[in-house]
């Protein structure tokens, strides 16, 4: 960071409690005509953005902090979390006077609607090397993303000191909450990559589809599940981690031109579900439950199929079932004239090695990997949540 952007920042950080103050007015004004918003609640031990599925657009960012030292760390957390608050509450930007940028970018309105905006944040394990002296806190289980088999990953589009997932039911929404954050915090972090992602409506109910026809993420934990399978728990975890939980992002794009020749029978098998429906292979319904002891050797669900290894539905994989929060993304065409489709994969568990790790090692060579291609993503740590107005994410870690 240059020594002018740093005074940028810092003088930034200083003014953003004031700021954030004198639109206080705004943010009880507006609050009342956003009841029907679908706003979720920003304070909370957990982030509750998590446990929402996604609305219709996400974006999912990744950070290079670029803070000097442990202290202007801490600002650049107080000030993501200042600005995360404003944008979540809504409310009137201060006035600058006329000489001075705009304090927001106004594609909006002069006034910041209460919305259903969503912010996540979380950490890499790059955030614990020497830089900050936070070696000794790192989560447990936190490490750079693996590459598995099959795998083309690209190093500009993985990894990062910080992940950013903001959702909303607008597209305007979550871009005028990353311009403002990365305004905000341009002294601090800069992006290193970033990804807009989107939610299909059901069609016709149910669970929605991926770009290649089938119902995704029809099944996860129950909330009675979350404790010991989310939520970050056990010997060995720092105390700061609880309420946090460990989040991967996997970047798969899908080579649709040849997915698209393939008899709807081959794509059922590969997927062990009924496309049009849901159904598993041996059921009518998208929730009905596979009955794989019925079908030992994959005669009517193939062995090799999709849902049969992710979760085989056994006594000892059920401690190995992830949070599936994944959107559809379109990044129009590469170089070569072909789409550019595919699916932003995120999910949340409580340990990457007997969660994700554990279903990925299963997925290995499956059918589906001649049509998938994943190239980007990483794995970071979704902090606890900011419990109050004296708050701010990262404070436990920092302290």
């Amino acid at each position: 960071m240059t020594e002018s952007s740093r005074r940028t920042f810092l003088r930034r950080t200083v003014m953003s409690a004031g700021l954030t103050a004198a639109a206080g007015v705004g943010v009880a004004a507006s609050a009342g005509a956003g009841e029907d918003s679908g706003a979720i609640p920003f304070h909370g031990p957990k982030q509750a953005a998590i446990l929402r599925p996604p609305p219709a657009q996400t974006i999912v960012a990744s950070f290079d902090i670029v803070a000097e030292n442990r202290a202007e760390l801490t600002q650049l957390f107080q000030e993501i979390t200042d600005r995360a608050r404003f944008l979540t509450n809504g409310g009137a930007p201060p006035s600058v006077g006329i000489t001075a940028p705009p304090a927001d970018s106004g594609i909006l309105g002069p006034e910041v609607p209460r919305s259903d905006l969503g912010v996540i944040v979380g950490v890499g394990s790059s955030l614990f090397d020497s830089r900050y002296g936070l070696a000794d806190r790192k989560p447990k289980k936190l490490k750079p993303m693996a590459m598995f088999p099959n795998d083309a990953l690209d190093p500009a589009q993985c990894h990062g000191d910080l992940s950013l997932t903001l959702s909303s039911k607008d597209t305007d929404t979550v871009l005028h909450a990353l311009r403002d954050l990365a305004r905000a915090t341009r002294g601090g972090m800069q992006l290193r990559w970033k990804i807009n992602g989107f939610s299909s409506p059901s069609r016709p109910s149910g669970a929605q589809r991926n770009l290649m026809g089938f119902k995704d993420g029809i099944v996860n934990p129950a909330e009675s599940e979350m404790d010991r399978l989310v939520w970050a728990a056990g010997a060995g975890e720092p105390s700061w981690t609880t309420g946090g939980s460990y989040q991967v992002i996997r970047l798969i794009r899908m080579l649709v031109e040849f997915w698209d020749r393939v008899s709807i029978t081959e794509q059922e098998n590969m997927f062990g579900r009924r496309r049009d429906t849901g159904a598993p292979l041996d059921g009518a319904a998208e929730t009905d439950e596979p009955r794989y002891a019925d079908d030992p050797i994959g005669t009517v669900i193939p062995l090799t199929s999709h849902i049969r290894k992710a979760n085989p539905r056994t006594p000892q994989t059920d401690s190995s079932r992830i949070l599936r929060r994944a959107v559809n993304y379109d990044r129009g065409i590469d170089s070569n004239g072909n789409l550019d489709l595919g699916l932003v994969f995120v999910c949340y568990q409580q340990d990457l090695e007997r969660q994700f790790e554990t279903v990925q090692k299963r997925l290995v060579d499956e059918p589906l990997v001649d049509y998938i291609s994943p190239f980007g993503g990483g794995y970071f740590f979704a902090l606890p949540g900011v419990t109050g107005p004296q708050d701010h994410f990262g404070r436990a870690l920092l302290a």
